[in-house]
């Protein structure tokens, strides 16, 4: 009975984390109807609530804004934007940081995010898993001698949350594993493991 009894939790638990979370995802995003006026709002025009308007109004948004902006006139008014964002002391800081984070995590040039490390943290023997986001800079890179790299460390389960290292380049180790891989071994905290694969040789990209 007990056998039976944990099969089938392991079916419906992740099935219903899963509808748990698409469900936050849609009501968060249908949040956004508050913002038209009274007496526009989809259930003042058709009677009913429909779960999801808001999310399909926010990949149009989205869309929309991606297609102006990809045109000369678009560009123009980004940058008009961005000029006044700049005059406002706070916001500045907050935009910018922000502005440039996620440029290097989606722009398809870059290399964030982009490798699955294994280095030794948060002491020597004890290894975990995290990512090649560059190499260091800035006056931070002028008081490190030899070759070094910026690695970000998550945690377990919340891979938002976790640490900033420079580390030796000798000290790092790149695994043959896709970034959704990593995480998904992160988030099961060790869980779901990867599938082996033979060890590849020692990546050229950490002997640039």
């Amino acid at each position: 009975m007990k056998k039976y009894f944990i099969t089938g939790l392991l079916i419906w638990i992740p099935l219903a984390i899963t509808f748990m979370v698409l469900a936050w995802i849609v009501n968060t995003l249908d949040q956004i109807l508050l913002w038209l006026p009274n007496g526009s709002q989809p259930r003042d025009l058709i009677g009913i609530d429909i779960p999801g308007i808001g999310l399909v109004v926010s990949v149009l948004i989205v869309l929309t804004t991606g297609l102006i902006a990809a045109n000369v006139l678009g560009q123009k008014i980004v940058q008009l934007w961005e000029s006044i964002l700049a005059r406002i002391p706070v916001v500045k800081s907050i935009y910018y940081s922000v502005k440039q984070v996620s440029d290097t995590l989606f722009s398809s040039s870059g290399q964030a995010f982009r490798k699955a490390l294994l280095v030794q943290y948060p002491r020597h023997g004890s290894w975990t898993i995290a990512f090649l986001t560059g190499k260091p800079g800035g006056d931070a890179a002028n008081h490190l001698e030899g070759d070094f790299v910026s690695v970000y460390v998550p945690t377990t389960p919340n891979p938002t949350s976790g640490f900033f290292l420079m580390m030796p380049k000798a000290d790092v180790v790149e695994l043959d594993m896709s970034v959704d891989e990593a995480l998904k071994y992160i988030i099961s905290m060790g869980v779901v493991a990867p599938p082996t694969r033979k060890p590849p040789e020692r990546s050229a990209l950490l002997n640039e």
